[in-house]
């Protein structure tokens, strides 16, 4: 999940304003210039692997925690909030996501325990529809079970902004993407955004 307002501040303390400014300004370019190549590395709409359902994952070796290691990274690099194993192309279920100030977490074999009865709509971006913000609608408490990449039980239970990071990578682990949750009119503006026509001018 893409979350752009959603971003970490440091703070730089400098004696000088100009150098400071350049300093800052190479810090963001370099920061782009990662996120592009971790966007790279994402699979991006129109990706087959994004529309296949992920298998359960029955070893916890080594293999995992490089792919969970390797996900946090890209996730992290990308300055997104959330990333699914079909996202880069692997289709076991798995998702690592960072709502908060509390570091990454990654579950596996996730299953939805339950889901409360209170909706909440709001905007959502998605690290494979790059341009594309659109409005879901995401029950406020979500419950979650699964293992860690050692193979050991974990328990979510999420509210809010967590629940609905949570519910997105969730549903990229069956194919499922945030333009099939949106309205018709958001998802014909989406899908005007991730197939740009040619225009003759």
């Amino acid at each position: 999940m893409s979350e752009h307002d959603h971003h970490h501040d440091h703070d730089h303390d400098h004696d000088h304003d100009e150098p400071a400014l350049d300093a800052d300004a190479r810090a963001e370019a370099e920061a782009e210039a990662i996120r592009h190549y971790a966007l790279a590395q994402i699979r991006q709409y129109g990706d087959p692997a994004l529309r296949l359902s992920a298998r359960e994952v029955t070893e916890f070796d080594d293999d995992l925690r490089r792919l969970v290691d390797r996900m946090i990274a890209l996730m992290h690099d990308a300055q997104g909030v959330g990333l699914a194993a079909t996202q880069v192309g692997v289709l076991r279920r798995v998702f690592v996501f960072e709502p908060d100030d509390q570091g990454p977490r990654a579950i596996v074999n996730p299953v939805a325990v339950s889901r409360g009865g209170e909706l909440e709509t709001d905007d959502e971006g998605c690290l494979s529809l790059q341009g594309v913000r659109v409005p879901v609608e995401r029950a406020i408490e979500f419950v979650l079970e699964g293992k860690d990449p050692n193979g050991e039980d974990v328990h979510h239970d999420l509210t809010g902004y967590a629940a609905r990071v949570a519910q997105h990578e969730f549903d990229h682990l069956d194919g499922v993407m945030i333009i099939d949750r949106t309205d018709d009119e958001h998802r014909r503006e989406a899908l005007a955004t991730l197939r740009p026509r040619v225009s003759l001018r």
